[in-house]
């Protein structure tokens, strides 16, 4: 048998290991800690659907779902979510945060892009940028072209991640999808990016999800022991330093095909994104598609 024959082997990528799952679990399962099962699985259509599917019969509070390779994954307005086997961390935990409002519980996937832009930062080195509602957003230099003709170079906002929040049993299901060894030729779009392409000073997953995890776990307990205060938690003002589309003159395409355009000056108390539109108003917007129309390098995110 010639090495192109020969059956496809988890190992063939050597620069995408598989995750140590042992490892994982002795690091982040601890007694009082807030993750009390880690499961990871070689492949699955959504993550999401699985730990909701369990939720439903009874799940109790911490349950971490990973899987190495997704197939159906779900994003906001039910785009699909997929990356090349183990190019990525794709995961849902479980919480049930039944001690603060529910009307509080919108702040949940807002919390989760801060928390893991936080972790990121300490585990990658790179500064990962929030979109409203959900996206991750990292910066990836210019092509060469732009340095062998002297110029000065640039970075284009890209989108390495998302979130999405939903509700199971009786708490919620967050799902993550990262991007991060994916080369310029795996990439699903033009738009799309990688912590790799950012510049990351490491792509190991492991390292990684261990940020992420016990960076959502800080903030889950603030903001849970502030009974969902996000002003009184410091996440809404957290939530507003790092958010990319403050500032920004955006168009919000809503429920209902109505459109809204202006400048996103702030996040509200209830993680709505109030926009300063055209004709002097100020709109709260709740749900939508955000498109940033003065994107870092002139492009539209």
């Amino acid at each position: 048998m010639t090495p192109s024959d020969a059956p496809h082997s988890r190992w063939s990528d050597l620069d995408r290991p598989p995750l140590n799952v042992p490892a994982l679990r002795r690091g982040l399962l601890r007694p009082g800690g807030l993750w009390t099962s880690l499961d990871v699985v070689e492949t699955t259509g959504s993550t999401n659907s699985d730990l909701a599917a369990r939720a439903a019969s009874g799940l109790v509070e911490g349950a971490v779902l990973v899987a190495e390779e997704q197939t159906a994954g779900r994003g906001r307005l039910d785009r699909t979510w997929t990356a090349p086997a183990r190019s990525g961390l794709f995961l849902s935990v479980f919480l049930t945060p039944g001690d603060v409002p529910v009307r509080r519980w919108g702040w949940l996937p807002l919390l989760t892009g801060v928390a893991t832009a936080a972790g990121l930062a300490r585990a990658a080195g790179v500064d990962t940028a929030l979109k409203w509602p959900n996206d991750l957003l990292v910066t990836v230099p210019e092509s060469s072209e732009r340095l062998r003709a002297g110029r000065t170079p640039l970075g284009e906002e890209r989108k390495a991640g998302g979130i999405l929040a939903e509700r199971a049993g009786d708490g919620v299901v967050i799902g993550i999808g990262l991007n991060v060894s994916l080369r310029a030729d795996e990439l699903p779009s033009a738009t799309a990016g990688s912590l790799a392409l950012a510049g990351a000073v490491s792509t190991d997953r492991e390292t990684l999800l261990r940020g992420v995890l016990r960076s959502l776990e800080h903030w889950y307990g603030q903001w849970r022991a502030a009974e969902g205060d996000a002003a009184a938690s410091g996440l809404q003002e957290a939530y507003a330093a790092g958010c990319a589309t403050l500032g920004r003159r955006v168009r919000a395409q809503l429920p209902g095909d109505r459109t809204l355009t202006g400048e996103a000056v702030a996040i509200d108390g209830d993680g709505r994104l109030i926009l300063s539109t055209d004709d002097g108003l100020q709109e709260p917007v709740s749900a939508g598609d955000i498109v940033h129309l003065r994107g870092v390098g002139g492009g539209l995110v």
